[in-house]
């Protein structure tokens, strides 16, 4: 590889200007789009996400606070610190590679959760120069991502794909959040034929048993209202069936537990049960148990440090223990659960931490443990398909972005399929990278 992290260019990108914009999610909730133009004319675009389910560490993102207008969570501010305050502080300065840059984004804000001009103004910044440099060196996306981590990409991430929805997606009639599959097939293209068969599959069968339209939570999940939280596993085998296909075969399961938001410090609240930390980690055996999966996210609460080891130590040989609020993209967490022993598994959301290199930091820590990698798009998504690239760049063994319903979910999807076509890649099985 002829890049680096220092080495991505030898003249340097330097920054002509700077322009954001306040936008729309997926949720109908402001976001930022922001447009960097370099001095050699190359120019990225490049908005951010938004999540629901936010673990307490992660980088502020930076809301209007106006009750009078979408309920507080403008981001006009954001945009004017774009377009104000980073650009006059950054034109016409010249950055070797996306690390310096970050680097001096970090440096400017000067505050440990990048509250001082948000961390979604910074992020966007971060990203539309990444993109402007990958245009500028003439390479895909992808390619430019590789070179941030000296990596040859050469394979595809397998695609976790959201199936049913409960908590805070879908209005909380289930405590736990998702419950997605993972088809086993050997190509993108096949993987969303697969998928496409067990979602229609699902919505005959909720029609059916619930009475219930195929309405959708906030990342696509058909969300009926399910008996208990285990109802959502046994309903996703039988659509599984349903679809020709066999469970623990053709498709996995993974779960989203989001445990934390059903945590009051003492006890865990599932399907009207007080559950101690020992009896959630027997649930979740259970349900492995009775049940293919193969990757248990966010098992227990955020906080609950040594029960995520104990969580570990009785699964770790069965399925991945993935941690996203525990975790939030943040080295010092990620350093923590290495020393516990705390996870296996990663879940990669850029915006919880602010910058590319911080979340390519995080990265590392996790590749150096030996854990999975799972990058992951955030419940407020744009059409924007820049986390496909990433996840190919940074040789992820699987990518969470919704389901294979809804526009800002499909331009991730249909991104894969286009890099597929291009490199020919293999996607990623499980248990190998």
């Amino acid at each position: 590889m002829d890049g680096g992290k220092n080495l991505m260019s030898q003249a340097g990108f330097t920054i002509a200007s700077l322009h954001a914009d306040e936008i729309l999610d997926s949720r109908g909730r402001p976001t930022l789009q922001t447009m960097c133009r370099l001095a050699s004319g190359a120019a990225g675009t490049m908005s951010v996400p938004s999540g629901a389910s936010r673990g307490r560490a992660e980088a502020l993102e930076l809301r209007d606070g106006d009750p009078a207008r979408y309920r507080g969570l403008g981001c006009r501010i954001a945009v004017a610190n774009v377009n104000t305050t980073i650009y006059e502080a950054f034109k016409g300065r010249s950055f070797a590679a996306q690390d310096a840059l970050d680097s001096a984004l970090i440096q400017f804000d000067g505050t440990a959760n990048k509250s001082a001009v948000g961390a979604n103004a910074i992020l966007s910044v971060s990203l539309a120069f990444a993109r402007a440099a990958a245009a500028d060196l003439g390479l895909p996306l992808y390619q430019f991502f590789a070179r941030m981590e000296n990596h040859t990409p050469n394979a595809l991430p397998r695609p976790m794909i959201n199936l049913f929805s409960g908590g805070k997606h879908a209005g909380g009639q289930t405590a736990v959040q998702d419950v997605l599959i993972v088809p086993m097939a050997d190509t993108i293209d096949q993987i969303l034929s697969d998928a496409y068969a067990v979602y229609a599959a699902a919505a005959d069968l909720i029609a059916e048993k619930y009475a219930a339209r195929a309405l959708k939570a906030d990342e696509g999940g058909l969300a009926p209202p399910f008996a208990d939280d285990e109802g959502m596993l046994r309903d996703a085998v039988a659509a599984i069936e349903r679809a020709g296909l066999t469970p623990g075969r053709d498709v996995m399961l993974a779960i989203d537990v989001a445990a934390s938001h059903f945590y009051d410090g003492t006890a865990y609240t599932l399907s009207g049960r007080r559950l101690s930390t020992d009896a959630m980690i027997d649930q979740l055996a259970a349900w492995t148990d009775g049940y293919p999966l193969i990757s248990i996210e966010d098992g227990l609460a955020e906080d609950d440090w040594d029960g995520w080891s104990r969580l570990r130590a009785r699964l770790a040989d069965r399925a991945w223990i993935l941690g996203d609020d525990l975790l939030c993209t943040n080295p010092a967490r990620i350093d923590r659960a290495i020393q516990q022993q705390a996870a296996n598994a990663l879940l990669l959301k850029v915006n919880q931490i602010g910058t590319l290199t911080e979340a390519s930091e995080a990265l590392e820590r996790g590749r150096s443990a030996g854990w999975r990698v799972v990058v992951s798009a955030r419940s407020g998504e744009t059409e924007d398909n820049w986390l496909a690239d990433l996840a190919v760049g940074w040789g992820a063994d699987s990518i969470k972005i919704g389901s294979i319903m809804q526009s800002e979910r499909l331009a991730k999807y249909n991104r894969l399929l286009i890099i597929e076509r291009e490199t020919n890649y293999p996607v990623c099985h499980l248990g190998t990278r």
